[in-house]
């Protein structure tokens, strides 16, 4: 690739003006760094445009002096696709940040790549809608960075996906070109659905600048059961609760999460957060429902929370409709992953995988790392969309336990009919094991023709996604 010289600084600023370019280190310093800070970029410069023109500029000049770019949202990643391998310029959509419309009839919203997930739902509410998606992150998490990596969430069971939620779309390729898909018909079959492209490509393909999104109408009932299991029959006492779940709550069933002892004791013991239930359990669930008559969905969640205790299935549990103790519980589940990094390296690993082998890969990593350094092997994730997220603890990073579980965990995982990455993308870290553990060459050979036809010189975001 070139490399940036003072002449490009000075376009840079003539287009986005000096203080949309950064180039103090002190400054510069968080866009190298992953949240977890397991992954560090050298990037000496970081552009933070606030328009699609803008962005436009930028990768013309980019493009034509061939500077690797490395598009960054809210850098909540988790496989290092958010931040530079070596110096690729960072393009930040932190400006890009406006609502451009919100349609109560159609249930749809309009706005630019960097609206915070957080704050598009609560501007939804006062329409009646909410967000499709609901993460952990979502306080600093963007809905550009969402759709790049086509993330799923807490809800996906009700909801669906980026994919399936993404209705418009607004792109800027390689040199500059800009490419207007902002459509928001949930209807429109003319010719090959393009924004596809787009959503989950990582900022491989392009810089998504705008994008509408469909929007369900928000719940007039909301209710939250947070259930314990002994863990006497193994996992197949959650796949149980699942299964009980879907037939008592039915319509309203909106997410199924569980989490194991391991994760318990994190949140509790690292994160000083209140253990819901008295008694301590191997497995727990949290469950949530969403409709439109308080009395009715009341009584399907005691019915299903009095049948889930009295066939043996749940050891203890609760149930609420009470903003303020839902909240409390889902704090239990969302913080999972940042009470696992006190103190510790985290090796994380996020699958899709076939029900009856859901927890398995637990139980296989725990065995393989017996005598190393790992602390713990711990799993979490949503049951209800077959994606568990595998978590190793070591104090600081250590090669033997790292080299114990990769490749093997993706090799199992393919083995078993899985997917190497559920909903975190393939990024950095990843992106060796694709063509071995995730897609077949032929599909690999597809990729590739489509990158060389957006994006011949190579510039977006390279090193990610797939080699």
């Amino acid at each position: 690739f070139g490399e940036i010289t003072d002449k490009h600084i000075q376009q840079f600023e003539r287009v986005l003006g000096p203080n949309g370019v950064l180039t103090d280190p002190d400054d510069v310093e968080p866009y190298n760094v992953d949240w977890l800070k397991i992954v560090r970029g050298c990037t000496k410069i970081v552009l933070r445009p606030t328009s699609t023109p803008e962005v436009s500029d930028i990768l013309r000049i980019c493009n034509q002096d061939k500077l690797a770019v490395c598009p960054q949202g809210g850098n909540t990643g988790l496989v290092g696709g958010s931040v530079p391998v070596f110096d690729e310029i960072v393009v930040s959509t932190n400006l890009m940040n406006n609502i451009l419309f919100v349609d109560d009839v159609a249930g749809t919203i309009s706005c630019d790549a960097g609206c915070i997930l957080e704050r598009l739902d609560a501007i939804l509410a006062e329409h009646g809608l909410m967000m499709p998606l609901d993460l952990g992150a979502k306080g600093s998490c963007q809905i550009g960075g969402n759709i790049s990596t086509s993330a799923g969430g807490l809800r996906l069971l009700r909801y669906g996906s980026m994919q399936a939620n993404t209705l418009g779309l607004q792109v800027v390729l390689a040199d500059g070109s800009v490419l207007d898909l902002m459509n928001a018909l949930k209807k429109d079959n003319t010719g090959y659905h393009l924004r596809q492209l787009f959503i989950g490509a990582e900022g491989t393909l392009g810089i998504i600048t705008r994008a509408v999104i469909q929007c369900p109408v928000r719940p007039q009932s909301t209710f939250l059961a947070f259930l314990g299991n002994d863990g006497m029959n193994n996992f197949s006492d959650v796949l149980s609760i699942y299964q009980l779940a879907k037939k008592e709550l039915s319509e309203t069933l909106s997410s199924c999460e569980m989490m194991d002892a391991g994760c318990m004791y994190s949140v509790v013991n690292n994160l000083n957060l209140k253990p819901p239930l008295s008694t301590a359990c191997e497995f727990y669930m949290v469950i949530e429902t969403h409709g439109s008559r308080e009395e009715h969905d009341n009584e399907k969640m005691e019915g299903f929370v009095e049948k889930a205790v009295s066939s043996g299935i749940v050891k203890d549990g609760t149930y609420t409709s009470d903003p303020a103790r839902m909240n409390n519980l889902w704090q239990i589940r969302e913080r999972i992953t940042e009470s696992l990094a006190v103190g510790h390296y985290v090796y994380k690993y996020d699958l899709t995988l076939p029900l009856d082998k859901y927890y398995e890969v637990v139980h296989l990593i725990k065995r393989r790392l017996e005598g190393t350094n790992a602390v713990s092997v711990t799993g979490f994730g949503h049951v209800g969309d077959g994606n568990i997220h595998l978590n190793v603890q070591s104090k600081m990073f250590d090669h033997e336990v790292h080299s114990l579980i990769e490749p093997y965990v993706f090799e199992w995982t393919s083995a078993q009919g899985g997917s190497i990455s559920a909903e975190h993308g393939i990024g950095f870290k990843k992106a060796e094991y694709l063509a071995k553990y995730g897609k077949s060459p032929e599909a690999i050979n597809i990729m590739a023709k489509i990158k060389l036809a957006l994006d011949p010189k190579g510039i977006m975001n390279p090193y990610k996604v797939f080699v």
